[in-house]
């Protein structure tokens, strides 16, 4: 971004942050105080601030793809390619075409040669089918190998994707059940604490319960942790974590999807960490 006039100064934006040159060209330190309320920083700072909300919710668009398996246009990825936000945010995502197969780590989005990618061999490569999905990684069958040879490809994803903890529905299971009680029972001193982790972690709260949607073949589901709905600075402690439908009907554990399972566990997991562990030490 170009230098703008600001009171007998130059002021632009640098990584997010207001620049500021005198008359000589000589950056300075800091913007100095009498500038503070000249209308070119205050400008530039707003837009900074507008920058960063944009970045966090271009990150957040491309993870809610990603755990709603929601399939994405070629032509919507090639549209917001060329914006720095949503390019950092999709860089290195891997993708798969309509065939479900893994395609690559997209490198590059292009309106006329279509979608550039790195394959499984290393090689670049072009693709140009009309949608693709970034798959959540609990339905990567071959995850482990897509995390080592990303590692080798030196890849850095903004998304949460190949890295994103994972959890699978274990074989012995009471299909008949509702709850899963395995982290239940975190007890934490004041239930504002509770709340605020929930919030910190981007959990919505609704009824004592947090929540988190997904959108899975179709369907949708919703993960339940009860976390309580009382006083603000009483104790309380996590509890089972259960799915509903969208109609609000508890789901059979036999019922939940692969996705479902996956980020409610990881919900039920974030939220347990928190818990007052001195509680636990003096117990014990």
């Amino acid at each position: 971004m170009g230098w703008v006039p600001a009171g007998g100064y130059e002021v632009a934006l640098d990584g997010g942050r207001v620049v500021c040159r005198n008359a000589a060209g000589r950056r300075l330190k800091s913007v100095p105080a009498k500038l503070a309320d000249d209308p070119a920083v205050t400008g530039l700072r707003q837009l900074a601030e507008w920058l960063e909300r944009h970045d966090r919710q271009c990150l957040a668009d491309v993870e809610r793809w990603m755990v709603r398996s929601l399939p994405v246009p070629r032509a919507v990825l090639a549209g917001v390619w060329p914006d720095p936000a949503w390019q950092s945010a999709l860089r290195d995502v891997v993708v798969t075409g309509a065939d479900g197969e893994v395609a690559g780590f997209l490198r590059d989005a292009d309106p006329e040669r279509g979608l550039g990618l790195v394959d499984l061999d290393g090689d670049t490569v072009r693709i140009t089918p009309d949608l693709v999905r970034i798959p959540h990684p609990v339905l990567l069958d071959d995850l482990e190998e897509l995390r080592e040879f990303a590692v080798e490809l030196g890849v850095e994803q903004r998304a949460q994707q190949l890295f994103r903890e994972v959890w699978h529905r274990p074989a012995a299971l009471d299909a008949e059940g509702t709850q899963v009680e395995e982290y239940a029972g975190g007890a934490f001193k004041e239930l504002r604490f509770l709340h605020g982790r929930a919030a910190q972690l981007g959990y919505r709260v609704r009824g004592g319960h947090a929540v988190c949607s997904v959108l899975e073949d179709g369907c949708a589901a919703e993960a339940r942790v009860w976390i309580g709905d009382y006083d603000g600075y009483e104790e309380t402690e996590t509890g089972p974590l259960m799915w509903t439908d969208s109609a609000g009907r508890a789901l059979k554990l036999g019922q939940v999807g692969p996705v479902a399972w996956s980020e409610g566990m990881r919900m039920a997991a974030a939220l347990y960490a928190g818990r007052d562990i001195e509680d636990e030490e003096r117990a014990a």
